[in-house]
This record gives structure tokens, C-alpha cells and sequence, in this order.
């Protein structure tokens, strides 16, 4: 698929996702969901990518859904759908036609095997901050600023942003936020915890460089899918017990792979280590939901 909304480029095994529509703020349109879908697919087959950065192009990161068609902007049935006919069904027709956007992208992006980061370079509002909660660490630039302006809108929160948010910030202040539906600066959401680090504008990428560097540069790319898979999903397990099964069958099968070898071998030797397994083809399959996401 050719790019005309995103960009994708991949450097030193770190992929970087660009939002490419700096004339509009980078705000969301159905070519960039559809595109980023695409992205995510390309970064998880390719054994080269071991972490992926999200940015924007120009001032903003992400202005929000693209306004526009003006007032029918959320209505799906005055503007057609954004549909794609090759994408999977859910099994239910209504849901099909109805599935928003954002909510692709945000499963998409919970089922990546690589580690996601949100380097937050400007606005983020809308759909432009709730991509970013399932995305594994977000930092921001001291320019930017983020909204869940929903309810400004007449609409509600989407992009399965009722499940992420709480689980990101507490329930509390992700309902204040949501309530309210203003936007606030980089410092309130450092806070809040729904950022890691607010930086210099001109320290954001590198600082996001350099924390991805430090992941591809020392640790099992099978591992740290394995690991994402597991910390996400028991966040919705009821027993700790859950996340024992899944714990022991990954330390059983990781403990006898050439990865765990070469681990150990490589700290005992005082040497970096050069992991030989390849989450494209070589994650065992150990977790119970293994049939809703085989890792293709």
C-alpha cells in the first residue's frame, strides 16, 4: 500500500511511523487508519523492527478526527463508510458497519508484537491522544497539549479509549478529563501519569531514540513480545492465578530456547548478546488467548 497520510521509515531497527498531513494538523481520516493498519502489519513481519515510534509531522501530532465533512463528520451514515472490505469481521454485521476507526487502529496497535511508543510532538486531541493508550510508553514535547474532547463534541469517547484510559490514569482522573472534555498542557498530563516524560521540543525524538536504542540493543525481541502480550492482557485477568499459568508455561518454554542461552551466556561472558530467535516466526505459543491472536 502506498502512503499518502503516514510515513514509515526504519533506522538502526527502530521503525518510526510518521502522521503526514501537517497541513491539517495530521488530523484522522479513513486512508489514515487504513494505513496505519498496514504499518503495524509491515513492523510485526519484519524481524529487522524491534521497537516502533509514533510522531507527527510539523507542529502537531494528532488534531483529531478530520472535521471537514462539518457536521455529519461523526455520523457514519451521511458520510459512507470508511470500510475496508478485506479487513477481518467481528461476526456481527452491525458492529461491522458501525466499528469506528480509531478502534481498529487502538487493537491493532494492543495486538503489535513490537513495543509502541508515542513521541508526542503537538496537539493531541480526540482520536490524536486516545491512539496513543494502548502504545506502550508516551513521551511529550513541553509544546504539546491533550484533550479527550468528546463531550465538546456531542459524542463520546471511542477508540476503546473506556477500557484504556482507567487502566493508563485511574478512573477518577480519566473521568475528570473526560467529563470536562478540555485540553490541558503536557505538564498536568505528566501528573496525571499519562505521559512519561515531558521534554524540550527539540529533545523528544532523540530521547524517544534513545529509550527504543536501549530495548533493541539488549533484550530478546521473543521476549519482549511474549512480555508485552502478557502485562496487557492480564490487565483484564480476574486472579493473579490467571497470569500464573500463562507465567509458567512462558518461563518453561523461553527457559529451553536459544534465546535463554544466549542470555546467560552472553552476561557470563560480558559480551552484548546477539539473540538468534525471531518473533516473526519463533514465539511459542503459550497463552490462552493464542486462538484470537495467533501473531500473524
Amino acid at each position: 500500500m502506498p502512503y499518502e497520510h503516514i510515513a514509515l521509515d526504519v533506522d538502526d531497527r527502530i521503525a518510526t511511523i510518521t502522521l503526514d498531513r501537517p497541513e491539517r494538523l495530521n488530523a484522522f481520516t479513513g486512508r489514515m487508519m487504513h494505513e496505519l493498519l498496514d504499518a503495524f502489519d509491515r513492523t510485526d513481519g519484519d524481524d529487522d523492527v524491534r521497537v516502533v515510534i509514533v510522531t507527527g509531522r510539523g507542529r502537531g501530532f494528532c488534531a483529531g478526527a478530520d472535521l471537514e465533512a462539518g457536521g455529519a463528520t461523526f455520523d457514519a451514515g451521511a458520510r459512507g463508510s470508511d470500510d475496508d472490505p478485506a479487513a477481518a469481521r467481528s461476526g456481527d454485521d452491525e458492529l461491522d458497519r458501525l466499528r469506528d476507526g480509531g478502534g481498529r487502529v487502538a487493537l491493532r496497535i494492543f495486538d503489535s508484537i513490537k513495543p509502541v511508543m508515542a513521541a508526542i510532538n503537538g496537539p493531541a486531541v480526540g482520536v490524536g491522544i486516545t491512539m496513543t493508550l494502548p502504545m506502550d510508553v508516551r513521551l511529550a514535547a513541553e509544546s504539546a497539549k491533550m484533550g479527550f474532547v468528546f463531550a465538546r463534541r456531542g459524542i463520546v469517547p471511542e477508540a476503546c479509549s473506556s477500557w484504556f484510559l482507567p487502566r493508563v490514569v485511574g478512573i477518577s482522573r480519566a473521568m475528570e478529563w473526560v467529563a470536562t472534555g478540555r485540553v490541558f498542557p503536557a505538564s498536568e498530563a505528566l501528573a496525571g501519569g499519562l505521559v512519561r516524560d515531558v521534554l524540550p521540543d527539540a529533545e523528544l525524538l532523540p530521547a524517544a531514540h534513545a529509550l527504543a536504542a536501549e530495548i533493541a540493543e539488549h533484550t530478546s525481541g521473543v521476549s519482549v513480545a511474549l512480555a508485552r502480550q502478557m502485562l496487557w492482557r492480564m490487565l483484564g485477568a480476574d486472579h493473579p492465578m490467571e497470569a500464573h499459568k500463562v507465567d509458567s508455561r512462558a518461563i518453561d518454554q523461553m527457559g529451553r530456547s536459544a534465546d535463554a542461552r544466549e542470555g546467560v551466556t552472553s552476561f557470563l561472558e560480558k559480551r552484548p548478546p546477539v539473540f538468534p530467535l525471531r518473533p516473526s516466526t519463533d514465539i511459542p505459543p503459550v497463552m490462552p488467548w493464542w486462538e484470537d491472536r495467533p501473531f500473524t
